[in-house]
């Protein structure tokens, strides 16, 4: 352990144990999971980020060891520790440069939003050195000027490779093409047992899978092509479950997507028809099931019990706003006469 410590002095980064793990230290071979909190504090004591509350999430870090990881001192400090211990971690700048970046990332994901949000024009040194603003005060003020910061972390689990199931970011690209077939298959089954939520899931991950390869790809390139021609069942899939959820804008968004490229997609156009219809686009509804209809003529009866239900819809609609401003008005009785004080 002192040999250990004398390692990490001469790297620039202090280790102060607060709390024993148990066990023995694992040796960390490459595609090692390891599961830890975190909490990154200024040297003086303020906290920037604490994975215990950040976004109310209460959610710890996952690593996956030797995929480069954006900040690579947390790979360095965590293959130091043991199962359930906790350490503050002191790294100098030169550790500590890129955090910024890094948090901006980790705070956009605990807050839902695109983790890659403004940063896909420019590389992280790049941005360092430029005025860009990361949409936070502090992480502003760290980026213009670097300094230490203290790392104190919990490392909860470490996962051996080939015992857990990889994450869409950490996979190869032949793994991602390999995974999604079988992540298709597993959000068909889970959506024929009415588990529609777990379904959305499994589909948005094929999805989002898919279309990190297409990012690296030309579009209208043969395998740009290829991956879109994977994306479409998968979305279309996505499209009825959000239809069961009500989130029927959604669907019309991904349904246009899919019928501006692919005029003739039969399911695109019903989706998107039921989706137009849900929310009163009755114009729009119409137009689409006559598309539908042009395609498959032998949908007949179903578009035209579709076009019923939605035309009854709208009779009750008007039924009851007629019934809400009856008698506002009693145009029988004169007019109420001023009078002053």
């Amino acid at each position: 352990m002192e040999e250990e410590a004398r390692k990490l002095l001469e790297e620039g980064i202090g280790k102060k144990l607060i709390s024993p793990g148990k066990g023995e230290l694992s040796t960390f071979p490459n595609g090692t999971k390891v599961v830890f909190h975190y909490r990154t504090s200024l040297c003086e004591g303020k906290v920037l980020d604490d994975s215990r509350t950040m976004g109310g999430r209460n959610k710890p870090m996952e690593l996956i060891l030797g995929k480069k990881f954006k900040l690579a001192v947390w790979e360095r400090v965590v293959i130091t520790m043991k199962q359930g211990e906790v350490a503050e971690f002191t790294c100098d700048n030169k550790h500590t440069a890129l955090y910024p970046l890094v948090s901006q990332s980790l705070r956009n994901i605990s807050a839902g939003k695109d983790p890659l949000e403004g940063q896909r024009h420019c590389c992280g040194i790049a941005q360092i050195h430029s005025h860009h603003s990361l949409g936070h005060t502090d992480l502003d003020q760290l980026q213009a000027s670097p300094q230490p910061l203290v790392f104190t972390i919990e490392l909860l689990e470490v996962l051996t490779p080939g015992s857990f199931q990889l994450d869409v970011w950490a996979m190869t690209d032949k793994e991602k093409i390999e995974f999604v077939p079988q992540i298709h298959v597993e959000g068909n089954v889970l959506f024929k047992q009415g588990q529609i939520k777990e379904a959305t899931e499994k589909y948005y991950n094929g999805i989002a899978c898919l279309k990190n390869l297409q990012m690296k790809e030309h579009p209208g390139d043969e395998v740009w092509v290829k991956l879109d021609h994977m994306i479409t069942p998968l979305l279309l899939n996505y499209c009825q479950c959000k239809l069961l959820q009500g989130q029927y804008y959604e669907v019309i968004e991904h349904c246009s997507s899919i019928v501006f490229k692919y005029e003739d997609n039969l399911k695109a156009f019903y989706k998107r028809a039921k989706a137009h219809a849900a929310v009163w686009n009755e114009v729009e509804a119409r137009a689409d099931f006559d598309k539908v209809l042009e395609l498959d003529p032998s949908l007949g009866p179903s578009v035209a019990k579709e076009l019923k239900a939605m035309e009854d819809r709208i009779r009750n609609k008007e039924k009851e706003e007629k019934g809400r401003y009856k008698g506002l008005f009693n145009y029988n009785e004169p007019p109420a006469t001023a009078t002053t004080g």
